[in-house]
């Protein structure tokens, strides 16, 4: 796999966490720590974006 092709690949799940997050946070019976999990996740996805840019 092509760096950037993996970077794209990374875009993509980084865009879908945003799309659950939004919804989780409508949804009265998601938990505060599933929120959070999933906010933390796409940190570190949006963090290793911006590495692999860097690097690129």
């Amino acid at each position: 796999m092509s760096l950037s092709s993996h970077v794209a690949e990374l875009k993509k799940k980084h865009e879908s966490l945003s799309v659950a997050v939004d919804r989780a946070q409508r949804s009265p019976g998601m938990s505060d720590l599933e929120i959070t999990a999933m906010k933390k996740q796409k940190l570190r996805l949006k963090e290793e974006i911006s590495r692999l840019a860097e690097v690129n």
